[in-house]
């Protein structure tokens, strides 16, 4: 939080009090905390799940601290809506004029993401494999054993790994928009938002605003970076530069982008004079849309209804698993058609063993079920937000969009919160049924939803 003062003093901007006092009340409430409860040196299972449920709540709490005292967001739902949006990289905003803002204050914001972001990693890779939540159990091997080929074990080390190359991967951005033509202060706040798959930007027209086909691309290049399994890019810088083709989750993610960039782009042409701005502004949005980045370039709306049901497609599926993207994962869905195809197979063929293969493992009838049951409920989720937000008075569209995209951790939807809209014209019960959703989707739901279980507190 203080790394946004010195901002906030360059920029002459008068924020730095609000933003120090909530540094202040955050580092008190945390003494306190670390002085009078129990420190235990082995987390348990039971443990792990309030901790992981309980950080993003209190994050987002304290963190809502500066947009709160600096009266740059006056309302409490606002602010928290914000916040949330930012620690869990949604990128959802209720901001009118992001510009507008103090330096200091847009610098925590985009700040939120890139924290979220760090979080997110070491939750996707080292910390829901141990809890077995949702299928995860498939990724144990990125994070612990001993063999040569597997991440560090323990979560502390896992973390630092995974730390090591967000930070590096976030210079590199940095330094790149920088030769674009960027301010150092908007190139790390753009690079915040991409690595984190967040899409908070501190323009009101986002990536548009910078009208620059060089920083397109990169922003390009490292959304699907960020959308991507760190544990490939850890490989790749541990010697491995062939861990991206043998990866089964990596082949069907990028084949989904080319896909659906063909699909959008047929449509798309026709609002377009030229072809190459229409291919290229078709995939900035399927990559943004598919890694839930959420930065906008192009106003998808003005397409065709066939290429927004492509992207609101693809925002369901999201990126990569061990990723700081949200939605299902690639992984969840291939598992799902894998299943699917072989219970065709199965009808033909009754006594056929059939077993659901990746990456030349079989997957276990309990990881089959978890991954089938996180589905069951991720559609129930959808169904049941869009019902709760449409009750408010927003259309069907927009609602169905918007839990949409705050489940998967996207940002933009369509309707009335499309790319270059927000969501500050909600009602306060929608934007707390939106960051409910947030959370939920970040937390894969099931991290969260146990802590409501009696069993869980008795045992």
């Amino acid at each position: 939080m203080l790394t946004a003062i010195p901002w906030s003093l360059y920029y002459g901007d008068a924020d730095s009090p609000a933003i120090l006092v909530s540094a202040a009340i955050t580092v008190a409430v945390g003494f306190l905390l670390f002085r009078y409860t129990r420190l235990e040196h082995e987390l348990r299972v039971r443990e792990g799940f309030a901790v992981v449920s309980f950080a993003w709540l209190l994050f987002s709490l304290f963190g809502s601290l500066p947009f709160l005292l600096s009266g740059a967001v006056p309302s409490f739902t606002d602010a928290f809506f914000e916040t949330m949006s930012g620690f869990t990289t949604t990128g959802a905003s209720i901001l009118n004029d992001i510009e507008a803002l103090p330096h200091g204050v847009l610098f925590w914001r985009s700040m939120t993401h890139w924290i979220g972001g760090m979080g997110i990693i070491v939750l996707s890779l080292a910390i829901l494999p141990i809890l077995g939540v949702g299928g995860m159990q498939l990724y144990k091997a990125e994070v612990a054993g001993p063999t040569a080929d597997k991440l560090t074990p323990r979560i502390r080390e896992t973390a630092k790994i995974l730390w090591s190359l967000y930070v590096a991967l976030t210079a590199m951005e940095t330094v790149l928009l920088l030769l674009g033509g960027m301010s150092l202060f908007d190139a790390l706040c753009t690079s915040f938002g991409t690595i984190a798959s967040g899409g908070f930007s501190p323009r009101n027209a986002s990536i548009a605003h910078y009208q620059s086909d060089y920083i397109d691309w990169v922003v390009i290049v490292f959304m699907v970076a960020a959308g991507t399994n760190f544990a490939l890019h850890y490989r790749f810088a541990s010697g491995n530069f062939f861990s991206y083709l043998k990866n089964r989750e990596f082949h069907v993610f990028v084949a989904s982008i080319a896909i659906a960039t063909v699909l959008v782009t047929i449509d798309a042409w026709a609002y377009y004079d030229e072809k190459l701005p229409a291919i290229r502004d078709s995939l900035f949005t399927v990559v943004s849309l598919h890694t839930s980045t959420g930065f906008g370039l192009a106003n998808y709306e003005l397409w065709s209804g066939h290429a927004q049901w492509v992207l609101l497609l693809i925002m369901i599926i999201g990126g990569s698993a061990g990723s700081t993207s949200g939605g299902l994962k690639v992984v969840r869905l291939y598992l799902v058609a894998k299943h699917i195809s072989n219970e065709f197979v199965r009808v033909l063929h009754p006594n056929a063993v059939i077993p659901v293969r990746i990456h030349g493992v079989s997957v276990s009838r309990e990881i089959m079920s978890h991954v089938l049951g996180y589905f069951a409920i991720y559609v129930l989720a959808i169904f049941t937000g869009t019902f709760l937000v449409t009750s408010t008075g927003l259309d069907w569209t927009s609602s169905l969009s918007a839990v949409v995209s705050t489940l998967g951790g996207v940002g933009p939807g369509m309707g009335t919160v499309g790319p270059f809209d927000n969501y500050s014209h909600l009602t306060a019960i929608a934007k707390w049924v939106l960051a409910l959703c947030m959370l939920l989707g970040r937390l894969e739901f099931l991290s969260f939803l146990i802590l409501f279980s009696p069993a869980y507190w008795r045992s």
